[in-house]
């Protein structure tokens, strides 16, 4: 396996047009950041040609930014996750087909967003005049969503974008009820109301760090992969969060990012969450 530098910014190519949206964001990525962009083409075949192709793609898209081009033979999942445990991120096409053909066919954006060390943004085709609001993350409240919540919060502070944070509640009830998408400042934040609480405090030191980013706070009811899936057309990033894969929460919430990964109709990035052995 050819190493790369660590903290790179690692994108796959195979010569379509879902892995070269892919390429464009990673590429603006890598210029925002000022990383190095490794541009991979696993497959066999004619992958020196795709990736050459990809590679000039990138400098032309980002000139600055010093760019490496990769080919391994066989299949992408292994090889983009070894490359994972030295990228600072990993970025994924996604050709945006049915949920239920997604799972059956095994895509590599969802494998890979599975089982990587480092953050994965799969690139949903979506329409650019339905972008504009920013950068929307789910969080459970707990310590492991901090993580998630710096990487949501700098990147809307590189892109100079707000950020809405949701807690997603399921409770029946409410839900029935139609309280939806409610504002935090709107409610009186009382002990006998613990998720809005709970969403406020994890968001408390977000804004010391990331002065610029404009905060809206929702403690939204429903499913996790309703919420930030299908209804995030609008958002031009959602960020969700992954337990590590030896721990028994990795059996809810690594398929709720899978589901969100599958429905989202904009850009997802699944960040994998801390340990709880330490």
């Amino acid at each position: 396996m050819n190493t790369i530098r660590p903290g790179s910014i690692v994108v796959a190519a195979d010569g379509s047009k879902h892995a070269a949206r892919a390429l464009d964001w990673a590429a603006r990525q890598a210029a925002l950041e000022a990383r190095p962009l490794v541009v991979v083409t696993a497959e066999e075949g004619d992958a020196q040609r795709i990736n050459d192709a990809a590679l000039r793609q990138a400098e032309e898209l980002a000139p600055g930014v010093d760019v490496v081009g990769l080919t391994f033979p066989g299949d992408p999942r292994g090889v983009l996750v070894d490359l994972s445990r030295d990228a600072h991120l990993m970025v994924l096409g996604s050709r945006g087909r049915g949920t239920v053909r997604t799972m059956l066919l095994g895509s590599v954006s969802t494998a890979v967003s599975r089982l990587a060390a480092c953050p994965v943004v799969v690139c949903r085709p979506q329409a650019e005049e339905q972008r504009g609001k920013g950068v929307i993350v789910g969080i459970d409240g707990t310590a492991s969503s901090l993580p998630v919540l710096d990487f949501a919060f700098a990147q809307a502070s590189l892109r100079g974008q707000g950020i809405t944070v949701v807690h997603v509640v399921w409770d029946v009830v409410a839900a029935v009820a139609g309280l939806r998408n409610v504002r935090v400042d709107d409610l009186d934040l009382g002990p006998e109301d613990e998720a809005h609480l709970l969403l406020a405090e994890s968001v408390a030191g977000f804004g010391e760090k990331y002065p610029d980013v404009r905060v809206t706070l929702r403690v939204t009811h429903g499913l996790v992969d309703d919420v930030l899936g299908s209804r995030t057309a609008a958002w031009d990033l959602v960020v969700v969060g992954r337990h590590p894969l030896d721990t028994v929460g990795r059996l809810v919430t690594g398929s709720i990012a899978t589901a969100v990964v599958e429905r989202a109709r904009t850009t997802v990035a699944v960040v994998p969450e801390p340990s709880d052995r330490g």
